[in-house]
């Protein structure tokens, strides 16, 4: 006589799945906003299109954290990585000079644990209500099989919206002479994190409790700081025409993102002079080999986002940034090329 079989004793239980959802319903809750139509539970989530915009275009993107979840499982810490997620996405849009009006996530699991699932989502909300953007939907998923013992991922979808207008980049404004502004970091952000647990836990022999040489934080700390949001402080830059274009800098760093929004004749001069590399990173490369020129390409060395603009609105541009308490500062300038970057 064969085996009865349950869905349970296959590795899926429903009941974690619906503890999960009841811990995180009033976190989601807490994102709303006034063109949000529907309540979670729902097999899609509602967002009015009626948007204040002259002429409204949609911008859409969606990231994963990749291994920096391993990290968090590591220290069990896992409210961090639902704010990258959110923050990440909504920096992918920003470049482009959208507003965000909701996102979805999605997350797996080899077994969900409803605790860990509502520290996420608390994150997630957490970095939403930050930023105006509902917390609109999204999908559990226990795949016993797929993922290894103890292995959770997450991934999320943003949707905003940019009046036509305020579009950017600007390819026809970017000529020789406009000016870069860097951004900080506030560490790794979403990338490098292979590289980082390599160095730190398998060569170093760090635990998330040790300090981490040439800082005063833990590895914890240093790991899984927060990828920073610049809406607040950009999104008025955006609105008042002051920018010509910006660049997300995430995996590939300053040589791959910014030929990202370049015309094909100009290219981005990068003054190396013109910031320190915080110490985290130096510890990966000087501990991991990895050369400057790869470096570059592989970490954001602290530089999280670049603005580009007339020279003319340079001082004015910087002083909106102070005045913010955003620590700006010219990082280089666009000169005659052909679409990439060069470093002096």
């Amino acid at each position: 006589m064969s085996e009865k079989v349950s869905y349970a004793s296959s590795g899926v239980d429903i009941n974690r799945q619906d503890e999960a959802l009841r811990r995180i319903k009033p976190h989601v809750k807490a994102t709303k906003t006034p063109g949000v139509r529907s309540d979670i539970g729902l097999f899609g989530g509602l967002f009015d299109a009626r948007f204040p915009e002259a002429k409204p275009i949609l911008v859409s993107s969606m990231d994963g954290v990749g291994t920096k979840m391993k990290v968090a499982r590591r220290a069990g810490i896992w409210d961090t990585v639902g704010q990258d997620l959110v923050n990440h996405c909504i920096n992918d849009i920003l470049v482009q000079g959208a507003r965000p009006l909701f996102f979805l996530d999605y997350i797996a699991a080899q077994r969900l644990e409803p605790e860990v699932i509502e520290q996420i989502v608390k994150g997630m909300a957490t970095a939403c209500s930050a930023s105006g953007c509902a917390l609109i939907g999204g999908e559990l998923a226990e795949m016993p099989g797929v993922y290894a013992e103890g292995e959770v991922d997450v991934a999320g979808t943003i949707v905003g919206v940019v009046d036509e207008a305020d579009l950017l980049p600007r390819l026809d404004a970017m000529a020789a002479g406009d000016v870069l502004i860097g951004l900080p970091s506030s560490g790794l952000h979403t990338n490098g994190y292979s590289l980082a647990r390599k160095v730190c836990f398998e060569q170093e022999k760090l635990d998330v409790t040790d300090t981490l040489p040439g800082t005063s934080l833990t590895v914890a700390q240093a790991l899984l700081a927060i990828h920073r949001s610049y809406l607040v402080p950009v999104m008025p830059l955006v609105k008042a025409g002051k920018l010509v274009a910006m660049a997300h800098i995430t995996g590939g760093g300053l040589t791959d993102n910014l030929p990202r929004v370049l015309p094909k004749t100009l290219d981005a001069e990068i003054d190396t002079t013109s910031w320190q590399i915080p110490a985290l990173f130096t510890f990966l490369m000087d501990k991991g080999g990895l050369g400057l020129d790869d470096a570059r390409q592989a970490l954001n060395l602290g530089v999280g986002m670049v603005l580009m603009v007339k020279a003319d609105r340079v001082e004015e541009v910087l002083a909106d940034l102070h005045a913010q308490e955003e620590p700006a500062w010219v990082l280089g300038r666009l000169v005659q090329g052909s679409g990439v970057v060069s470093y002096r």
